[in-house]
């Protein structure tokens, strides 16, 4: 089946993400979980909190592409200090590919930004051992404050 996404899509999505708890939202375009290639396009608003994570297994390589607005990804080290910076937006770098094992997070920069995400399948949540430990999980006390550290974080910062 062909699938279009068209600008309104896109604003529909961000209206998503700014109506959600969580204030971000996905589209998937894989049809299932446990499809071999997981697609998903990723809205996001600036009060959203994405922990910085893993993939550990050896085949989960993560491709992001920032399509509208502005995502910073973040790379940390094993201690949680912040080894890389990059902007990812339509005006500085479009697209990144993580490679397995790499800690990140994502800090939203800029209301109404809109991603595309792709990686190995099949969907499996992410374990607690990929989660930071040396960050809040979300909701969790704590978690605002490292999500508003994160967007100003630069490399050898750490929390």
């Amino acid at each position: 089946m062909l699938k279009i996404i068209s600008n309104d899509d896109f604003k529909q999505f961000s209206q998503n993400a700014q109506n959600a708890p969580r204030h971000r939202s996905h589209h998937n375009l894989h049809d299932t979980l446990d499809a071999g290639v997981q697609r998903l396009f990723i809205s996001t608003e600036p009060d959203t909190y994405m922990r910085p994570h893993r993939h550990s297994e050896a085949h989960k390589w993560e491709l992001f592409l920032v399509l509208k607005g502005q995502l910073d990804l973040l790379i940390f080290n094993e201690q949680g200090q912040v080894t890389a910076r990059h902007s990812l937006s339509p005006d500085t770098n479009r697209a990144i590919e993580i490679p397995p094992n790499t800690w990140h997070g994502y800090a939203c920069m800029q209301s109404g930004t809109v991603g595309l995400e792709i990686k190995e399948g099949a969907y499996i949540p992410t374990p607690k051992e990929d989660f930071a430990a040396w960050s809040p999980a979300e909701g969790e006390s704590g978690a605002d404050d490292y999500r508003n550290w994160m967007r100003s974080a630069q490399v050898n910062d750490a929390f």
